[in-house]
């Protein structure tokens, strides 16, 4: 029943294959299967050799890899324990009182595929953090129901932290759901092959999070450039109007960093390239703007219209996504649009070659890699087919796989330090420098409140470069009193998250200056900071400058995200795991190690309480005032100040006043 095969525990019972095997330090990676097992490691890399204890009993047997260990009975009941002998996860059991049990792969009838359902003890009291990205105001998951799927504003990256200690990773791209319940812990898919997760046991939250980044992968070195802040709106619709906005920050002696060309300034999508009526000399563009020290970043969308002139020769070579019943047509604006397939390894190949002949080539080093999920008319996933396979198998993968088409094609090409924005990630999409942002969110502070969750928990998830749309991306009104006020609340956020980036489609919408190409599309009103009034612009500039003087503090946090996995930003709990309430705080976050962060989330809010987390001192940034840690504390915080305070009197280079 039981064997030791190369150093893997296996487990064979009527028909299921079970094994557990030594997965990185203090990790295990078990699947169990009716079937052959997938070759695919999915979001895992290959591990480390590792020498795991196994011990074969008469009534059950164990493996034990540092600080975990696995013990199956032998009727395949599975408990894992840490290096204390507490219980960190346990399978239910099948019972008479018709209590199911932990790995149940049930048959789809007439096919070769299995829905799978994984049931876990569950202790009431345990905190779970992680998982991606969710529009809620929940940042403890326990609890909460998740889909595991992506759609505009929601990314699926199923890893979860516990307080008890332990990381768990729901390696298994397909469709499906989590339930984080009080009497019991349920993973779902409804259309898969195997069970595949992997779990880590470790001391502290830091220690288990480079264990997940050791296990997936870790971000490039950010560049330089990426550090500083982004202009963005919706959108410049020509070459002059952008150089324009660039040559009026430079006037004004603002620091820009990258400036974004957004969609729709192509002819077809599916074209991948400029509209010459409208962007007539994209090198001289970028020459220029390199110049004044500014990178330009250009937005590519997976859309491909049945005008485009590249849909035919990707229609006959299967580079597109296929619809098994019903119209093709998988997406519907300003045309009738299919889907460039990243799971093809030839159409990876295929769609940065036409990126390199259009943008790349004119020194575009950096892509908006847009509708990332990617963006359906109608989720109905089981009606989509990848070259791989069914979306309901393979779905979630999509954004993990377009991140890497542009990954490769600028590592072939010997860029380094590669950052691409994108809108969806799945667990790994960070290896492939994939900077995700927060979506087409409302543009208010009962949003902005949602975000500060939402970051958290992607940093939790394994994605340390995270990012939203400074003033949400839906509506806004730059003279409007009470949205000023939102941005510059947003805009104070946005200086202390990874990436510090304005975007939005404001209001009133500009007209289409064209009815073809890139002249089609609407523009939304004004976005840049001087576009909200001299009162609001003051504080703008502000900022700007504290992001500037920031940058070395903030090479060295992102430093630490490339060689450790460490999240520039995270929770409090992240650094202090020994002070019970920092686990109980979700509207503060650390900024690295040193700056505490307490966003201002309300309308007219002019002071907010602060809690300073025990085993370290802590100083107003402001009005330099110390106080001991293991308190709240009420703080002012003015229309000019977002509440900042410095751990144990480190020396920063930052004029905060």
């Amino acid at each position: 029943m039981f064997e030791n095969i190369n150093q893997t525990l296996v487990r064979k019972y009527d028909g299921e294959t079970l094994i557990i095997e030594a997965w990185g330090e203090n990790s295990l990676r078990i699947r169990a299967s009716y079937t052959e097992f997938e070759k695919s490691n999915w979001a895992l890399l290959d591990p480390l050799k590792s020498a795991p204890e196994i011990t074969i009993k008469e009534d059950s047997a164990e493996i034990v890899n540092g600080k975990i260990k696995a013990v199956v009975k032998n009727n395949g009941h599975m408990t894992i324990y840490n290096q204390k002998g507490e219980i960190l996860l346990q399978e239910s059991e099948h019972t008479y009182q018709l209590k199911y049990g932990g790995r149940e792969l049930t048959p789809k009838v007439g096919s070769s595929d299995y829905q799978l359902t994984f049931r876990l003890e569950s202790e009431p009291n345990e905190k779970l953090f992680g998982m991606g990205q969710y529009q809620q105001t929940l940042m403890n998951l326990k609890g909460c129901q998740l889909d595991l799927t992506h759609r505009n504003s929601q990314i699926s990256v199923p890893f979860v932290l516990s307080n008890l200690g332990y990381g768990f990773l729901w390696n298994n791209p397909a469709i499906g759901k989590a339930n984080f319940n009080l009497n019991i812990t349920e993973w779902t898919a409804y259309s898969t092959k195997q069970l595949d997760y992997w779990i880590t046991a470790g001391d502290t939250p830091a220690e288990i999070e480079e264990a997940y980044a050791n296990a997936t992968g870790k971000v490039p070195m950010m560049p330089d450039y990426a550090m500083g802040f982004w202009q963005s709106k919706l959108r410049y619709q020509t070459q002059e109007e952008l150089l324009n906005i660039a040559r009026e920050y430079k006037k004004r002696q603002l620091p820009l960093s990258v400036i974004v060309v957004d969609f729709f300034h192509w002819t077809n999508q599916g074209d991948w390239k400029f509209d010459q009526e409208y962007w007539p000399d994209p090198e001289a563009m970028v020459k220029e703007l390199n110049e004044m020290g500014v990178e330009l970043m250009v937005s590519v969308w997976p859309t491909v219209q049945t005008e485009s002139e590249n849909y035919h020769e990707m229609t006959q070579k299967g580079y597109l996504l296929k619809t098994d019943r019903g119209v093709r047509t998988q997406f519907n604006f300003l045309g009738s649009n299919e889907l460039f397939d990243p799971t093809h390894p030839e159409a990876r190949k295929y769609l940065w070659s036409k990126i390199k002949q259009n943008y790349y080539k004119y020194g575009i080093k950096i892509f908006w890699l847009d509708e990332a999920e990617p963006e359906l008319s109608v989720y109905d996933h089981d009606i989509y087919r990848y070259h791989i396979g069914p979306s309901l198998q393979y779905g979630n993968l999509y954004p993990l796989k377009y991140s890497q088409t542009f990954y490769d094609g600028m590592k072939d090409e010997g860029q380094e330090n590669i950052i691409n924005l994108v809108r969806a990630a799945w667990a790994g999409s960070q290896r492939y420098g994939a900077l995700v942002w927060s979506g087409d969110i409302p543009s208010s502070f009962e949003s902005l409140n949602k975000q500060v969750r939402a970051g958290l928990n992607m940093a939790i998830a394994g994605i340390p470069w995270w990012t939203t749309d400074i003033g949400g991306f839906h509506g806004g009104d730059p003279t409007d009193p009470t949205f000023r006020e939102c941005m510059v609340r947003w805009f104070q956020y946005g200086a202390f998250s990874p990436v510090f980036r304005v975007h939005g489609d404001r209001v009133p919408m500009q007209e289409p200056i064209g009815t073809t190409g890139g002249g089609q599309c609407h523009s939304g009103a004004d976005n840049e900071v001087w576009s909200y009034g001299e009162e609001v612009y003051s504080v703008f500039e502000k900022f700007m400058n504290i992001r500037e003087q920031m940058k070395p503090y903030i090479r060295e946090i992102m430093k630490q995200a490339h060689e450790k996995g460490t999240p520039p930003m995270r929770p409090l709990f992240y650094d202090f795991p020994e002070d019970e309430q920092a686990w109980e705080i979700d509207d503060q976050y650390l900024f690295g190690p040193d700056i505490l962060v307490a966003p201002v989330l309300r309308e007219a809010q002019r002071e907010r309480t602060v809690y300073l987390p025990k085993g370290a001192i802590w100083k107003d940034a402001y009005s330099e005032q110390v106080y001991e840690g293991g308190k709240e504390i009420m703080v002012h915080a003015p229309l000019d100040q977002i509440p900042l305070f410095i751990k144990n009197n480190v020396n920063l280079p930052v004029n905060f006043k």
